[in-house]
Formats: structure tokens, C-alpha cells, sequence
């Protein structure tokens, strides 16, 4: 069954969840606002222009779940995606999903944020797989701050993905992978339709190089800004 395979932060959703969880948090006074969105600020600019230390960030956005009791932080995330990830989910990324579920694609979402913030997205979008950052946890529900395993991360996402497949005995024939990063350069060379989705410049430069598909979802319906889509035969 051919894959089909989303970035989620401003691919899927118009908006990044990873950055609007921690300003959610310092709204909410979880955080020291001040000093936590300056933080997030900065990371957030070093990952557009592809200069994120993963690990260094990592260390800083975990940290909250460790300092918090899981009860509250759960209480926290069902009401940041209810009022903060819901409208960012547009008709068109809708429709993307139901072009994918009509041919009869495995829906998978890949990320690099967090499995805590990013599990009830993929079940609010009705994506039923889901590779993400995986928190470390101390066996007793607690979070340790730390990641488990290999960050979901530029190659990490290849590495990620691969396990993955030999794991669910999946394959890449035929699939399709979208993304608006250039974060997203070594998974969008390993597949067969690659697609381009409200990209950054970069990517949308090579985008337009290499003729990929390129996308808006930001609308009410799938805007396609260059190429064809979907691919014909698909």
C-alpha cells in the first residue's frame, strides 16, 4: 500500500506547534514568559535558517514536561489543541488528507516536535501513524526531560522512517512526502513524489529546480503553485 507522508508544523497545520506550545505555556504562566519566548524565538529562527542544534533545543522544550505534573500537562494540551492547533487546520489540508484516504494511502505523520504535543494532532487530523521526538519517560509517567531514541530531525527523520518500515514491513514505492522546510531535503530526495507545500525560500528555489509540485494549503481549497498534482496516473 503506497505511503503517504506529511510534515505537520506549517505543512498540515498553518502554524508551527512546536513554537506556539511554548508561547501557549507562558501564556498560561507554566513558564517565565519573558526569558522562555526569547529562547523560543531564537530556536525558532535558527531552525528556518537550518542552524538548529536539535540537542540544545531539545533540551529546552522537554524541559517543561519534566517540571510539571502530567495531569496539569495534560489538562494544558487538550485545551492548547482545541483552541490553538484546531483553526490552523485548513479545508485544503483536509482535502489533501481525503484525496490520500480515497486512493487508498497509509496516512503517516512525520515530525520533529514532540510526541506529547503532536499525538492528539495527528488524531484531531485522523492520521492514524505518527513518527515524532519521543520524550523520555522515568517508568513511572513522568517525564525525565530528555529524548528517548534518535531526535525526528533532518537525517533522523530518514533514520526514523526506515525503522519504521522495516518495522510495519512498509514500503516507499510510489510514495509521496510534504513538507514546506528545507530542514526536510534528505527525506524529500528518498521518495518517489516529493512535494513541496508553502515552502520556505530554499526549498522553494529547489523546488522549482528540480520541477516538484508546489502546493498552498492555506486556503479553502488545494492551490497547486507549480507542476502537477496529484501526479498523473495517481
Amino acid at each position: 500500500m503506497p505511503l503517504a507522508i506529511f510534515d505537520l508544523d506549517n505543512t498540515l497545520l498553518a502554524g508551527d506547534s512546536d513554537y506556539l506550545w511554548g508561547r501557549f505555556l507562558a501564556e498560561r504562566g507554566v513558564v517565565d514568559g519573558e526569558t522562555y519566548e526569547r529562547e523560543n524565538k531564537r530556536f525558532y529562527e535558527e531552525y528556518k535558517a537550518g542552524e538548529l542544534d536539535i540537542m540544545e533545543f531539545l533540551a529546552f522544550s522537554l524541559r517543561p514536561l519534566a517540571e510539571n505534573d502530567p495531569e496539569q500537562l495534560a489538562a494544558l494540551r487538550a485545551e492548547f489543541v482545541e483552541t490553538v492547533i484546531r483553526p490552523l487546520v485548513t479545508p485544503a489540508s483536509r482535502a489533501l488528507l481525503a484525496h490520500h484516504r480515497e486512493r487508498g494511502d497509509e496516512l503517516l505523520i512525520i515530525t520533529a516536535t514532540n510526541r506529547f504535543v503532536t499525538e492528539p494532532i495527528a488524531a484531531l487530523l485522523e492520521v492514524p501513524w505518527l513518527i515524532a521526538t519521543d520524550p523520555e519517560t522515568d517508568g513511572n509517567g513522568r517525564f525525565t526531560g530528555r529524548v528517548a531514541g534518535t531526535p525526528c530531525f533532518r537525517e533522523g527523520k530518514v533514520e526514523r522512517l526506515l525503522a519504521w518500515l522495516r518495522e510495519s514491513r512498509q514500503h516507499l514505492a510510489d510514495s509521496h512526502f510534504y513538507s514546506d522546510s528545507h530542514n526536510d531535503f534528505p527525506l524529500l530526495e528518498m521518495v518517489p513524489h516529493p512535494v513541496a507545500v508553502d515552502p520556505d525560500e530554499t526549498l522553494q528555489d529547489h523546488a522549482e529546480l528540480k520541477g516538484w509540485p508546489i502546493l498552498s494549503l492555506r486556503g479553502e481549497t488545494i492551490a497547486v503553485r507549480q507542476g502537477e498534482w496529484p501526479p498523473r496516473g495517481t
